[in-house]
Formats: structure tokens, sequence, C-alpha cells
């Protein structure tokens, strides 16, 4: 039998899921850092909420302490979350299985204005992938454009990503990994390096070394999806095969040939000294 407290922290939930606040209850307990199979426990009435996990609702979602531990006044503080807040917008199936939304380049435009219109993501086109499992998360994918990111992506490449849940993106964003960046007015793909404890930032960071780095305020974003998988229309002919890390491995090569010579050259030169020093002696 679940406590009186774990009863109204369940009203919480489904209040929070009716609203549209949180679009599962997966999401709702990734947002407090909890094992969404340990929330579900809790729904279900097999366990009972814990004290550390009334804090982080009370802390992220403005539950009401008072309503979980009295039942009087409302369930919600007055700054609660209300419909202005960001709800990733999700395409699914007749069969409630969400699939792949592609935004090709002629969208991205308008991409950081439109993120709660459904009417401008049921014109965009949607597809699932064999093999690839999309009930653990949301999946997006993206037209390349430009050459700031080459050799690793080429204009025309599309790359599959994983959205990262706004409060996960001071630990789930990694060094030197490639994301898209939505911000208003641009969806940027780049290479990032996580300042956001440090300085509130992020810095974002071309593979092509003409482009310099851009620092990015962390408030001026308002998704970040992390790139899986690379679907390109092009296969390297046997001429452009070789790129440029293949040269700088070759560059090496020939250092160290160079570096063997030389030595090889040194350890004769000392020989000879000992030898004259020898018939001297």
């Amino acid at each position: 039998m679940n406590s009186v407290v774990t009863q109204r922290f369940i009203m919480c939930h489904d209040k929070l899921l009716a609203n549209n606040l949180v679009r599962s209850s997966r999401q709702f307990a990734m947002a407090l850092d909890y094992l969404p199979q340990s929330l579900s426990e809790i729904v279900k009435g097999r366990r009972d909420v814990t004290i550390e996990l009334i804090r982080k609702s009370i802390e992220v979602f403005n539950v009401s302490s008072k309503f979980l531990f009295t039942g009087e006044g409302n369930m919600f503080n007055e700054q609660a979350n209300t419909n202005d807040e960001y709800v990733l917008t999700v395409v699914t199936d007749y069969n409630k299985k969400e699939k792949i939304v592609h935004v090709p380049v002629p969208a991205q435009a308008g991409y950081g204005g439109q993120l709660s219109d459904p009417v401008f993501f049921n014109d965009l086109q949607v597809y699932s992938l064999p093999d690839f499992d999309t009930n653990h998360g949301t999946y997006r994918s993206f037209s390349v454009s430009g050459d700031s990111m080459e050799p690793s992506l080429f204009e025309g490449d599309k790359i599959v990503c994983s959205h990262i849940e706004k409060d996960h993106w001071v630990h789930a964003i990694k060094n030197s990994f490639v994301y898209v960046i939505v911000t208003q007015n641009d969806v940027l793909v780049k290479r990032v390096q996580n300042n956001i404890r440090e300085k509130g930032s992020l810095t974002l960071i071309s593979d092509n070394s003409f482009y310099d780095n851009k620092e990015i305020n962390i408030n001026e974003v308002l998704e970040i999806w992390f790139v899986k998988i690379k679907i390109s229309p092009f296969m390297p002919s046997p001429s452009n095969m070789r790129n440029g890390f293949a040269d700088e491995v070759e560059n090496l090569k020939d250092i160290i040939n160079n570096q063997s010579s030389i030595i090889s050259n040194l350890n004769l030169t000392i020989e000879k000294m000992l030898k004259q020093n020898r018939v001297r002696i």
C-alpha cells in the first residue's frame, strides 16, 4: 500500500502528463536524474517515493511541498511550468511509435522559431531506419550544409541525432563529439567543448581549420542533438580516398625515416671517433 505522500506525488506526475508539460514518464524521470524503471515502480504502486525524488520534483517542476505533505492547496506553486514552457514536438505513427523527423536545409532557417508548432512538423518528412531502436529517446535528422565540418561531414550528408534533455546538458555533452546546436536563428553542426559549468557557454569547433571557433552562451541554445549516424550520398573514388589524416601519417613516416638516417650516421661518426682514439692510445 502506497503512503499518502506517494499517492499525491503520482497525482502531480499524472497532472504534468495530462497538461503536456512532460511528454512521457521517461522524460519526467530523466529530468529528475531518476531511473525510468524505478519511477515506473512508484507510479504502479510498488514502492514509495523517496525524499530525494520529492526534493528534485519541487526544484525542477515546482511541485508544492504543502500539497504533498498535507494535501492542502494547489499541486504546483504559482511559478510552476506553464504552456509557454518548451515542449519537445514528436511525430508518431498509428501504433504510437515515434518516427524520425527529417529537417532539410530549407526548413532549418525557421526551425528554431517553430519548435512548438505541430503544423510545421507535420509538413516535414518522417521515416524509420532498419535495426534502429527509437523506443528509447527521440531522434531527428538534419541535412548538412556548407563545408565547415569537412572532412568528417560533407554538404548533402544527413545526420541522425538523439535528443538531449536540457537538464542533462551539463554532464551529457562530451568534449570533441559532434552535436547539432539549435538557436532561434541557426541550426549548427559542430564539435563541442562543454564550458557550461565554468562559463555558461559552449565552444563550437569546425573540423575545417579554415573556420574559427565560436563561443555561444548556453542561454541562446534551444535544443541540442547528439549526432549518432551519418548517411552520405557520396562514395569516395580511388583518387580521393586519401584524406588529410593519411597525408599526415605519410609525413610522419618521412620524418621518422629521416631521423633514423640521422641517428645511423651519428652512430657511424661516433664509432669512427672511438677507433681513432684507440689508435692514438
